[in-house]
């Protein structure tokens, strides 16, 4: 069985996060609790999800040289990632994510790029040793977080190695063909869904054959062969657009959520982990989807991110 690194290019932030029992709304005002910061930020959740789970990952990014960076750095470390590539700039703050979690587990985020944004392709570029350790049974995770440019760079870069791209379309923007086509694997969420396929009220839960035919008028031909969407409790589908089908629902364990923030980094994270293991993407999507139940059980983000004896022996 193949045995890939998890390279993962992408965002640092610290998460400032307060609970209340119900996210405002516009012009409301509400209560919560004591303010906590913890690591966070799209990329550096992935590195540590693949860590905690005993995967060989590494990172490349941007902080600030300022406490936040060094707290980010430092759970980075304990959780098994190579940092050697994660830049620390002088007179920059760290990105930071403004985050309300309810009583019911849901959130609301706010991102400030912070060093995430001064991520540049050059940087990429220049991170040689970096992708010099790729092979054909690595696996590039990529969100949209830091400047389209630098995962553009890092899209290419992997693939000139052979290794497999996953890129989670995260926060939603519009990207070019061309960085699709880099893309082996699509993830999005159901809400991203509805934006790709710009019918932001759709059901993907619903007809998936109209959910297939929209996701195919929009990517093409010149995209990625595969979409994946991530469905919280419904757990997950895979769309082959090739084929034009999509497969059985991959179902989520029963669970009572207690913070949803980074469950869907947990998910990416244990894809790319057990894809670089050599598993099958239907398998790696089912193991992926047991983790990210696990990762909603918990508070925060990377603290509730589990190991792999924690995962097996995890009754839901």
């Amino acid at each position: 069985m193949a045995c890939g690194r998890v390279l993962v290019v992408g965002s640092l932030n610290a998460d400032l996060v307060v609970r209340t029992a119900r996210l405002p709304g516009p012009g409301q005002t509400v209560t919560g609790s004591d303010l906590v910061i913890v690591p966070g930020g799209k990329s550096a959740n992935q590195a540590a999800a693949v860590g905690r789970l005993g995967g060989d990952v590494a990172l490349l990014g941007c902080v600030g040289d300022d406490g936040n960076g060094a707290m980010l750095l430092n759970s980075l470390r304990a959780s098994g990632v190579d940092t050697s590539e994660v830049r620390v700039l002088p007179g920059v703050s760290t990105g930071s994510a403004m985050i309300a979690v309810d009583d019911a587990g849901e959130n609301c985020i706010i991102v400030s790029p912070g060093a995430n944004g001064k991520l540049t392709a050059a940087d990429v570029a220049g991170a040689g040793a970096f992708f010099d350790t790729a092979d054909a049974a690595s696996v590039l995770t990529l969100c949209l977080e830091v400047p389209i440019e630098a995962v553009r760079a890092a899209a290419r870069a992997a693939r000139q190695r052979g290794a497999r791209v996953l890129l989670n379309l995260s926060p939603y923007s519009t990207v070019g063909s061309d960085l699709l086509g880099l893309a082996d694997v699509v993830v999005v969420n159901a809400h991203e869904l509805g934006d790709l396929t710009r019918q932001p009220d759709f059901a993907p839960l619903g007809d998936w054959t109209a959910v297939v035919e929209a996701t195919r008028a929009v990517l093409g031909q010149a995209g990625p062969g595969t979409v994946v969407v991530t469905l919280g409790a419904g757990g997950a589908r895979i769309i082959d657009l090739r084929a034009g089908t999509a497969s059985q629902q991959i179902p989520a364990p029963p669970i009572t959520p207690v913070d949803t923030t980074g469950a869907g980094d947990a998910f990416l994270a244990a894809l790319a982990f057990r894809l670089a293991a050599g598993d099958d993407l239907q398998a790696a999507c089912a193991f992926a989807v047991r983790v990210g139940a696990y990762a909603a059980t918990g508070e925060g983000a990377q603290n509730s991110y589990p190991s792999a004896e924690q995962l097996a022996n995890w009754q839901p």
